[in-house]
């Protein structure tokens, strides 16, 4: 999706666990671990943008993981689910990201990758292999990654 605004945007970033794994992508412009996710558009709000970004870039259906509370949903108020993490980061010199950080637990292992959303690789990692340095994560991915399988291992 092009950018709405040339200097920041709104994204979000998905750890998606399964069967005690949790689910990173080999970035094609910047040949980096991180999680799936993307821009939030104009006509969705935040939860549909990560649920979105899921299903687009690996063929996943998702629930976005929450404390459990009563969200509510009635005319024109509907809560949302509260990310996990929030981040600021630079993309280049002139522009930002503003990134919401789920959770997500998945029903199935089976990735459909997207043809125009393209990654170096995806993998199912371990929390052992989130933990140890073979795979060169970056310190703020190996938190998501290891808080998500914290919240969505059993």
């Amino acid at each position: 999706m092009p950018h709405i605004h040339d200097k920041i945007d709104f994204t979000t970033e998905v750890f998606v666990v399964y069967d005690n794994k949790v689910l990173l992508r080999k970035h094609d412009k910047y040949g980096i671990w991180l999680s799936v996710g993307g821009h939030i558009e104009l006509h969705e709000d935040s939860n549909e943008a990560a649920i979105r970004e899921v299903k687009e870039e690996v063929g996943l259906d998702v629930e976005l993981y929450h404390d459990g509370s009563t969200l509510i949903d009635i005319g024109d108020y509907k809560d949302l689910i509260p990310p996990q993490f929030m981040n600021r980061h630079k993309i280049n010199d002139t522009h930002e990201h503003v990134t919401l950080v789920y959770f997500a637990k998945a029903n199935s292992d089976k990735l459909s990758l997207s043809e125009t959303e393209k990654s170096d690789a995806c993998k199912w990692f371990t929390k052992e292999e989130i933990e140890s340095n073979e795979y060169d994560i970056k310190p703020a991915i190996k938190k998501g990654a290891l808080t998500a399988l914290d919240k969505l291992s059993f």
